[in-house]
């Protein structure tokens, strides 16, 4: 029994910072959301949209990030600090590789994009406008792309070594300047111009670079007594051949994989636009309230995959084992009051958007509808890190970005274009399919076919 909560305090000790510092940070984007929401349903359903594209190059450098944070967390179990630093120059290398790509493709082929979410009918919502709007704020936010990339290199790397504080120190920091910012350049307070949306990105790239500033110098200031890696970090970004290719066979995988799953999130939206602009804004608002707790599980998952990944750096597999079906079940059970706590809120929430009753009406059952589904968004989350701790990266490519494509976005696709079914309904379906998912995941967790020592 002690051991028990001694493997749950320890996720908690590394999680619970995770969820503050993300917690926080979607509590600004929901500030954010609500201010925007303000100057008009265009303006609140353009920046949506924008955040749905952004959403996805995130999610990419996760992904990119994380091929060498499986290694990373192996390494630091071992106590190999070389090795260490050479997953953290790989980071560097795929993390700026990537920003390269997601530039040129927001910059050439932005508006394409914005206009697949564009082709619904609405008697309330200017097409035109939102376009607008968007481009506008998309434009902006293209700065913030450098410091997210280069907080994230540095910010998973202190994680993998269970120091969580840092970066949510430096997350707390960007906060403050993105709500201070947002309300001076959105509605041009104290003499500030009136910006509008234009104001709100604006604040968000502010904070970027508040955040990236952060963790560096404070990183830095301690890599002697905290963070050995950091030292003659930068006297190369060569890494031993051998490593590289074990490390980027090991990413393309996940790199693949965040960036299929995010752009299946997107693709789901897109479908359930087809019925309408009100229900993407109606998404807009549920999706801004989910959020908010969402990165309760996020973070256990997180926290999972590091402390898995670690015992099975140590060579300890048995005890890997029955700790990840612990804490898979510690995050389910989380996960269940977040459900309490959402469908108590989801008729209120709505009310303080300047938007018409029927979004309001659509944001209020998509909050429920996602709500019923967060113990298994929970348990899938710790599934999907603990098989991804043992290096396993073509399986969790399969589990999880194949499935969403093959299975949900298929399944909203040929609903929304050729059934009569109501959008709620088709909703609910495809938050169903996911029961699947939990069942393969149950059963390859239970074979250990994750179970590997990478280092």
């Amino acid at each position: 029994m002690e051991k028990q909560r001694n493997i749950f305090k320890r996720a908690l000790m590394l999680a619970v910072p995770m969820m503050i510092q993300n917690g926080i940070t979607n509590a600004v984007s929901l500030v954010d959301n609500i201010m925007v929401g303000s100057l008009g349903t265009e303006a609140m359903t353009a920046v949506s949209i924008v955040g749905q594209l952004i959403f996805v190059f995130n999610l990419a450098i996760f992904g990119g990030m994380s091929g060498p944070g499986i290694f990373g967390a192996q390494y630091y179990g071992q106590k190999n600090t070389e090795g260490f630093r050479s997953t953290v120059r790989i980071k560097h290398i795929i993390g700026l590789a990537a920003l390269a790509l997601g530039m040129c493709l927001f910059i050439f082929g932005g508006e394409q994009l914005i206009g697949l979410y564009l082709r619904g009918e609405s008697d309330d919502i200017d097409p035109v406008l939102t376009m607008d709007y968007a481009k506008s704020y998309l434009g902006i936010m293209l700065w913030g792309l450098p410091p997210f990339v280069i907080t994230q290199i540095y910010s998973s790397s202190l994680r993998e070594t269970s120091d969580s504080l840092k970066p949510m120190v430096a997350g707390v920091a960007s906060v403050v300047v993105d709500v201070v910012f947002n309300w001076l350049l959105i509605y041009g307070n104290l003499g500030f111009p009136k910006l509008g949306v234009r104001g709100a990105a604006i604040a968000t790239v502010m904070a970027r670079f508040v955040e990236m500033i952060t963790v560096i110098v404070w990183a830095f200031a301690v890599r002697k007594k905290k963070h050995e890696f950091l030292i003659g970090l930068y006297k190369t970004l060569l890494v031993p051949k051998n490593t590289a290719k074990k490390i980027i066979i090991k990413t393309l995988p996940i790199f693949m994989n965040e960036f299929m799953w995010a752009g299946s999130i997107a693709a789901l939206t897109q479908c359930y636009s087809k019925r309408g602009l009100d229900i993407v804004a109606g998404l807009n608002i549920s999706n801004a309230l989910c959020n908010l707790l969402n990165v309760v599980f996020v973070a256990m998952g997180n926290a999972v995959g590091i402390l898995i990944g670690q015992t099975l750096g140590a060579k300890q597999y048995d005890r890997a084992k029955k700790e990840s079906f612990k804490l898979m079940w510690f995050t389910g059970g989380i996960s269940l009051l977040l459900t309490v706590i959402l469908v108590s809120i989801a008729g209120v929430f709505p009310n303080i958007y300047a938007t018409t009753d029927i979004v309001k009406s659509y944001a209020t059952n998509f909050i429920i509808l996602t709500a019923v589904f967060f113990p298994v968004q929970g348990f899938l989350n710790a599934m999907y890190f603990t098989l991804r701790s043992g290096g396993k990266t073509l399986i969790t490519f399969l589990f999880d970005s194949v499935f969403s494509w093959v299975v949900s976005v298929s399944t909203a696709f040929l609903l929304c274009q050729f059934s009569p079914l109501p959008v709620f309904t088709i909703f609910a379906i495809v938050q169903a399919m996911d029961l699947i998912k939990v069942c393969i995941g149950f059963v390859l967790i239970r074979k250990g076919v994750w179970i590997s020592n990478i280092v």
